[in-house]
């Protein structure tokens, strides 16, 4: 078997992300066919009423592409600090960004005891980080070092624009199945076969359709989750490859992942940026919740695999799974 690398788990991240945003774009395009021709007829239609969908998505999608990071931030409760506040801090900063290529980002700080970081913002010229103060209080440099690199790989792989693209083909399709779906109800649909041509075949596709409009955004939001999953990867896989050193980001998502107090600002349109997610299978907002982030096991072992360590032991991997909320499964 080969020897596994970050350049190896890097590459095979990539691959996949893409594969997964083609599968997305994939599932929009038969929904517009399928809409188009159950409508009309016309398989001109289905073009025209994708394409619009895909317009109005990303029209709205433009708004939070230039000011969301700003949304996020305040929502957080993150203040931006200076090098004289945090020297420390800094430090680890501007090393990582040097060594991974990029502008220093502005740093921001939560204060809130319960350790985690996120990046955001639209491409590393206009990038932030935000970590807690209880971050700062429970790592040594070598994990902070870890999470730091970790985040500067979201800004170095433009993880936050990729998200951005593959959002605004889920909202797209969610906003085509709504359109479809109140049509049919409403005007029952089909008018366009009466005036020649489809029969039994636009009936069969208006079926098709509905099943499509009423699976295809809970399809699409599953496979949006498991691109945030792979990015996840994507970034350790990238943080080591600035540090050289698996053991410190190892050692970091261990103890995050393992601290048992509540980040009370983090919520369900935010707990996607951060490093470990933030909310615990312990507390009330966890029911329901679709992982997205990768099962901390997996991510350890992987990193565990790069320095040549064994996997984690049975009981270790069993009390950081307890505290996920899923159960540490990775997934719905």
């Amino acid at each position: 078997m080969a020897t596994e690398t970050f350049f190896t788990q890097q590459a095979a991240n990539r691959r996949l992300s893409w594969l997964l945003m083609l599968s997305v774009v994939a599932l929009l395009a038969a929904l517009g066919l399928a809409m188009g021709f159950g409508l009309t007829a016309d398989p001109v239609a289905s073009v025209a009423i994708t394409g619009g969908a895909v317009a109005l998505g990303t029209l709205l999608a433009l708004g939070s592409y230039y000011r969301g990071d700003e949304l996020v931030l305040a929502a957080s409760r993150a203040r931006e600090v200076t090098r004289e506040e945090q020297p420390r801090l800094w430090n680890v900063v501007e090393e990582l960004a040097i060594a991974a290529g990029i502008p220093v980002p502005r740093v921001h700080l939560i204060d809130d005891t319960a350790p985690n970081a996120f990046a955001t913002g639209r491409d590393p010229e206009h990038a932030s980080i935000a970590i807690t103060t209880g971050l700062l209080e429970k790592l040594d440099r070598d994990g902070l070092a870890g999470v730091i690199g970790h985040e500067l790989s979201h800004v170095r792989n433009f993880d936050i624009r990729f998200a951005l693209l593959v959002g605004v083909l889920v909202g797209s399709i969610a906003l085509l199945a709504d359109m479809f779906l109140r049509y049919a109800f409403w005007f029952g649909g089909g008018r366009g076969g009466r005036r020649g041509g489809g029969g039994g075949l636009q009936a069969l596709a208006g079926v098709l359709a509905i099943l499509l409009a009423l699976m295809a955004p809970i399809v699409a939001r599953l496979v949006q989750l498991a691109v945030s999953r792979q990015r996840e990867y994507l970034a350790d896989a990238t943080a080591v490859e600035l540090t050289r050193n698996p053991a410190g980001l190892e050692r970091a998502l261990a103890i995050i992942a393992g601290d048992r107090e509540v980040l009370e600002v983090a919520n369900r349109a935010t707990n996607h940026l951060y490093i470990v997610n933030p909310v615990k299978k312990v507390e009330e907002r966890s029911r329901g919740l679709f992982s997205t982030h990768p099962p901390i096991v997996d991510r350890i072992n992987r990193l565990r695999a790069l320095r040549g360590a064994s996997p984690l032991s049975s009981s270790e991997s069993s009390a950081l799974r307890a505290l996920e909320p899923d159960g540490g499964r990775g997934g719905p």
